[in-house]
């Protein structure tokens, strides 16, 4: 999850580019608070209404936050993940193998469009930092009641699609233990909603397109709901008229090519949110589409066309589109 020093994660560059607040630029002027903070290469914030004294969760969040990048981080080669990609044994850290089966149940559910085992080709195309390791395979992982086991000792684990949600997950899970509820709290582009606005309104995310256009949607977050964004134009660069980014499609071992540029998906937590985004954006613009109608998952797919954007709704994202 934590980075080196000036770089992001796989996911990290979606504070800039995924989901925004909807006008935060006026600052929601009066009855409203914020506390924001800095974890796993991105950063957080919390919005509430005033008076909230948010300030008391600060505490809480930075030690949960360091626990988590403690586990899940391929930056930091004494992390949980880190010590089971070098090793040959199986990992028992509760917390990896509750993620881990998260990332399994989306991998069959999606024909392994999301491959938590991909890691080291998103490292030979520029991106990541698991640069060892052999050909994934997601259904070489097994997963028991206590521990995490690999078929191969070259196998190795890449939960940077899919870890922020659990992050986000827990520091929700937290807040409430606290006694707070009406917030709304980000983590580097992905949102969770707890209970509504200080205005009695459900909470309004919006969904950015590219830098140099205005947001192409706005979204109406019911409460208890998350929302997550996986996309291409920021981590990405340009080749021979190509576009390469960090969203790896596992069938062909490369980049995802085609003209799908994000995918955002609304989901009851942010693991499901996260993950479902990953593999969607992975599977592209004509699997993901139908994979999402299937799963009667809500998302929302923007694809990059001559005419400009076109959109391609399923599930119930159309209802909380504004």
């Amino acid at each position: 999850m934590r980075t080196g020093t000036g770089h992001l994660t796989r996911r990290g560059a979606l504070g800039a580019m995924g989901a925004a607040l909807l006008t935060p630029r006026v600052g929601f002027a009066g009855g409203v608070e914020t506390l924001a903070g800095a974890a796993f290469g991105t950063r957080w914030r919390i919005v509430a209404r005033e008076g909230a004294d948010l300030a008391r969760l600060r505490p809480g969040i930075a030690a949960l936050f360091d626990g988590i990048d403690r586990v899940f981080s391929p930056w930091r080669a004494g992390s949980a993940i880190s010590r089971f990609n070098a090793g040959t044994g199986p990992a028992q850290d509760p917390a990896l193998r509750a993620v881990t089966g998260a990332a399994l149940a989306i991998a069959r559910a999606s024909d392994g469009a999301f491959d938590p085992t991909v890691g080291p080709l998103v490292a030979r195309w520029g991106f990541g930092p698991i640069a060892r390791g052999g050909a994934p395979d997601w259904r070489a992982l097994s997963l028991g009641a206590r521990s995490l086991a690999k078929a191969r000792a070259d196998l190795t684990l890449d939960l940077c699609g899919i870890a922020k949600g659990h992050a986000l997950d827990r520091a929700a899970e937290l807040i409430r233990a606290a006694g707070f509820d009406d917030l709304l709290f980000e983590l580097g582009g992905e949102f969770l909603a707890l209970g509504r606005h200080p205005d009695g309104r459900d909470w309004r995310v919006a969904v950015e397109g590219p830098p140099t256009r205005p947001a192409p949607a706005a979204l109406r977050l019911p409460a208890g709901a998350a929302v997550a964004t996986s996309g291409v134009w920021t981590q990405s660069y340009r080749r021979n008229g190509r576009l390469y980014s960090h969203i790896v499609d596992p069938r062909t071992r490369a980049p995802a090519a085609g003209g799908l540029r994000a995918v955002t998906v609304v989901a009851e937590d942010a693991t499901r949110a996260d993950g479902w985004a990953t593999a969607l954006c992975a599977a592209g613009e004509t699997a993901g589409p139908d994979i999402a109608a299937t799963r009667d998952i809500a998302a929302l797919f923007l694809i990059e066309t001559d005419g400009g954007l076109r959109q391609v709704r399923t599930g119930a994202i159309a209802d909380m589109i504004l």
